[in-house]
Formats: structure tokens, sequence, C-alpha cells
């Protein structure tokens, strides 16, 4: 079975179910998407690793491991998508120390995690994609935006004609305060932990630049 490799597209707050959001994968060669809906944590860890200025002051979960794996001089490779049951993916990891290659099963959140932090190449089977694919549409305002690939927000999914709603949470005033106010308040949440705060911050900053 041939492989396609993937790239994450972005994350989206899920305003229909609490708590989730939904992962959005692109294929590399192809404009076919892969919706995945992930916790609260796993997604402020993948948007943590995405957005390289929002340093932890202490290790998450996913840091701990590479820091561990690093120590240890286990290298991440890839990871696979390599099922899809009931509407849940199955992802695997592939590692290798000492030249001695291991898989490893995992939840598909936390492989892409950990890929993120080895800068490890993400791929699925092309019959997942041929199965669970879709196309994105976006709306005119977000055409116009040119840091859209860059944003960690995905606003709609459009599939076999229907198109599901996936909205990001409000700007919770951001839009109203100053540059310099936004970067205080991006130091003080990365300070406190609160990493989805700073996620937003991030964002609302980088409309700016």
């Amino acid at each position: 079975m041939s492989l396609v490799r993937l790239k994450i597209k972005g994350i989206s707050y899920s305003q229909t179910q609490n708590g989730a959001y939904a992962l959005i994968l692109n294929e590399v060669e192809g404009d076919r998407k892969l919706p995945i809906v992930i916790g609260a944590f796993e997604a402020q860890s993948i948007a943590i690793a995405l957005e390289k200025e929002i340093k932890p002051p202490r290790p998450l979960t996913h840091d701990l491991f590479k820091n561990f794996a690093d120590r240890f001089d286990i290298i991440v490779k890839q990871v696979i998508i390599h099922k899809l049951v009931d509407g849940v993916f199955y992802s695997s990891i592939i590692c290798e120390r000492d030249k001695i290659e291991e898989i490893i099963d995992a939840r598909t959140s936390d492989a892409i995690a950990l890929a993120l932090r080895f800068n490890a190449p993400i791929f699925t089977y092309k019959t997942i994609l041929d199965k669970a694919g879709i196309f994105l549409k976006f709306s005119s305002k977000d055409k116009e935006n040119e840091s859209l690939d860059d944003s960690i927000m995905v606003n709609e999914i459009l599939q076999e004609g229907e198109t599901v709603e996936i909205s990001g949470s409000a700007s919770d005033g951001y839009s109203e305060l100053t540059i310099e106010e936004l970067y205080k308040e991006l130091d003080s949440a990365v300070t406190n932990e609160n990493y989805e705060k700073a996620a937003k911050l991030r964002d609302e900053i980088s409309k700016r630049q």
C-alpha cells in the first residue's frame, strides 16, 4: 500500500463537541484534508510546537518524552496513521536506537505532537485518505488573509456537499489591545502555563504583523 505524506493545516475548536478540537492534516501533494478529533491537552501541545515563539517554562508531557528520547539516543523517524475503525484513527511511531528500528503504537494526537518535536514526517495510507479525506472550503474573507496557512484556526469543512461548522472561540477582546499589550499578555499567559490563551494571543499578534 502506498503512503501519502501529510502536513498540519490547522487546529480549530469545535463548538458542537465540548472540549474537542479538530486537527486538520493536508496531503502534501494534493488538496485533500484529513480531519481528526483530538482533546484539549493534545491540541495545546500541538499548537505550542507549531508556535515556535511560545516556550513553556516547564516541559509538557511531549517535551519530556522528547528530552527522555534525546538522552537515550532514541530517534523518531516517522509517524504513520495506519488504520481507521469506526471514526477512530490508529497510528504508529517508527523509532530507531543503535540502528535497531522499533514500532510503537500511539494515539494519533500524541504521535503527531511528538512528530513535530522530532521534525519527523507524518504519513497515512492512500486507502485511508481515499476513505476519510475531504476538501476544505474557506470563506472569501479568509482567502484575503495571506497568513492563512500559518494560522491554527480552520473555519469550515466541506464534505460531500455538506458544510460542517468548526468555529474558533471568540477573540476575547484581544483585537482591542495594542501590540505592546498583546505581548505583555502573552508573556503572562506563558508564565502561568495558560497555553490555550497564549496560542490565541500569538494568533492575534500574527494578524497584525
